[in-house]
């Protein structure tokens, strides 16, 4: 089973849009092998990709601007089903000799589809009236299509929201059945994946799992493999995974900076070392990070310093053992994505904190990455099966610089343990009422700044702590949690009961846009 797995696989073509990831994941969630890559994907490329099914994207273009992207004719002419969205459907319609304009009602947001024609890819999306809520997000429209091609729903506003030329299996939707706002994406989805393209179900936990640990032990095999250890998602789930297929060959570095949330050190150790038997090196070097940024209040400067100390204590731990040929890393496959560079020249650079990148060059590993082709949401999902417990696997994100940009300005010692404190009782509150696995991300910020407070019969003059919680599917765009006042009430009569060193709380009420989900 394990050789088959990625055997079944669908390649979707990326024409920019936000929700491109989504599409993949959606795949993959269906049990279903899949990749991205731009649209611009040479025709040998796409050969020997060998898909079972294509999936065009949206994107943010217009069919009818000069130069604007179209997918490789070879898509059409593989014999292998078809799928556009939204741009994707567009374009598709207009290379196969459809028209597309402009529209005079744009749609974005919610809308309901009346399905004329339930067709395999529409198959059991429709309700008892034969319509379905979708999420539209479109000025063009196809307003004729290609021959062949029949309407199965419409709009309104839009005659062809989706269409089908069931002989030569090619389907378009003017929406987004990807994004969750879309009532039956998944049904969709999994429609063209199995019915259509007749896909298994082969890409799962325990399959994934049992066919890494066979490349990792083909990989490295008898060698020493280093793992710098985090305490993060991405590096647990890869050092469980190199434990299961290597055992005592591996040998996690975990650099504690005095900048991780309450007892976080203590807690990984005790997970990985005690309780998984794993051989884990703890550099405590609280000192020597925040003497390095004594005085610096500038973001991505400390963000720096942070970085250059992490890979200098690292350096420092590799340089003490013997035989490590590996440097294992938890690269996941959004990093890998951002990273690729397309013959359009649009390039990003894989984050810095997710990687031991810029080691010296007396330490040249081969690097180990069991995790490049895995979503994070998949990556949960091994750690979970792989033993590590739910609630270390689903926390909120923690950024790579810990504490350092959580305290506004400086970082002292001080501030970072009024922070701990504060966060840890948030924490407490949010699970407590249920509210933390309803938020995305939530944290608390140390405010710089002092004000006056009352308590007793003195009065106090302490630090500010803003607390922040937001709501979102994507990261991309984000809204404040609207938490219950009550909640936050005991929330910060708490902090301020609690901790003596803080005598206010504030609440964020920022989204994302124009706000940053992180304060730096």
């Amino acid at each position: 089973m394990t050789q088959n797995i990625t055997t079944d696989r669908i390649l979707i073509l990326d024409f920019g849009s936000q929700y491109s990831q989504l599409i993949a994941r959606r795949v993959r969630e269906a049990g279903v092998y899949s990749e991205m890559y731009a649209y611009d994907m040479s025709d040998d490329d796409i050969k020997a990709f060998n898909p079972k099914g294509i999936i065009l994207s949206g994107g943010p273009e217009s069919v009818h601007e000069q130069g604007s992207p179209r997918a490789p004719q070879i898509v059409f002419e593989l014999g292998v089903p078809v799928l556009g969205i939204c741009y994707g459907f567009q374009t598709m319609s207009e290379q196969l000799g459809g028209k597309v304009e402009a529209g005079e009602v744009h749609e974005f947001g919610y809308a309901k589809i009346d399905v004329a024609q339930a067709d395999k890819l529409l198959s059991d999306v429709q309700d008892e009236h034969n319509q379905s809520q979708v999420w539209m997000s479109h000025g063009d429209k196809v307003t004729k299509l290609a021959d062949g091609f029949v309407v199965t729903s419409s709009t309104p506003s839009c005659p062809y929201a989706s269409a089908s030329d069931e002989t030569r299996h090619f389907y378009g939707v003017q929406f987004h059945p990807e994004v969750t706002h879309t009532e039956k994406g998944e049904t969709l989805i999994s429609n063209f994946v199995h019915s259509i393209c007749g896909c298994g179900n082969a890409w799962n936990s325990d399959n994934i799992i049992e066919l890494r640990i066979k490349q990792l032990q083909e990989q490295i095999g008898d060698s020493e493999v280093l793992l710098g250890l985090s305490g993060g998602v991405d590096s647990s789930v890869v050092a469980a995974l190199l434990h299961r297929a290597i055992g005592d060959k591996l040998t996690c570095v975990f650099v504690d900076n005095g900048l991780l949330r309450l007892n976080e050190g203590d807690q990984v150790m005790k997970m990985f070392s005690d309780n998984m038997g794993i051989r884990v090196i703890r550099a405590n070097s609280e000192n020597r990070f925040l003497t390095a940024l004594a005085g610096v209040t500038d973001p991505e400067a400390k963000r720096k310093i942070i970085g250059r100390e992490f890979i200098e204590v690292f350096s420092e731990e590799a340089r003490k053992l013997d035989g490590i040929k590996f440097l294992a890393q938890g690269t996941i496959y959004p990093d890998v994505i951002e990273s690729a560079k397309s013959k359009q020249g649009k390039a990003h650079v894989i984050k810095s904190h997710h990687n031991v990148g810029g080691l010296p060059d007396d330490l040249a590993f081969e690097l180990v990455e069991p995790l490049r082709d895995l979503f994070k949401d998949e990556v949960r999902k091994l750690g979970v099966a792989l033993g590590i417990p739910h609630h270390m696997i689903y926390r909120h994100p923690f950024p790579g610089p810990g504490l350092g940009v959580r305290i506004l300005g400086e970082v002292k010692k001080e501030y970072a343990d009024i922070l701990r404190l504060a966060d840890d009782i948030f924490m407490q509150e949010l699970r407590a009422s249920g509210w933390y696995d309803k938020t995305a991300q939530a944290f608390a910020v140390f405010q710089p700044v002092k004000s006056v407070g009352v308590v007793g019969d003195g009065r106090r003059y302490a630090w500010v702590i803003a607390l922040r919680a937001v709501e979102t599917v994507d990261f991309m765009t984000a809204r404040f949690a609207h938490l219950p006042y009550e909640l936050i009430d005991k929330i910060s009569t708490r902090i301020m009961n609690e901790i003596r060193d803080v005598s206010r709380v504030v609440y964020d009420v920022s989204s994302k846009p124009p706000a940053t989900i992180e304060w730096e």
